[in-house]
């Protein structure tokens, strides 16, 4: 993933920062708790294909 574009990306529910998980492949936003999937290089930013993140997986 592109730092730059990166820096660019926002949560779509939150306006949020997103952090980005290489090993996932999934953009994480904290504060929705989502992990948005990232499909062959490109950042998928809907929130019906993200998936729910759990306590333990934001070190809750």
């Amino acid at each position: 993933m592109d730092t730059k574009l990166l820096e660019l990306l926002v949560c779509p529910v939150t306006k949020g920062p997103l952090e980005y998980d290489r090993e996932a492949q999934e953009l994480i936003s904290r504060s929705a708790r989502l992990a948005y999937p990232v499909q062959d290089g490109i950042p998928v930013l809907l929130e019906r294909d993200a998936r729910v993140l759990s306590d333990e997986e934001l070190g809750l």
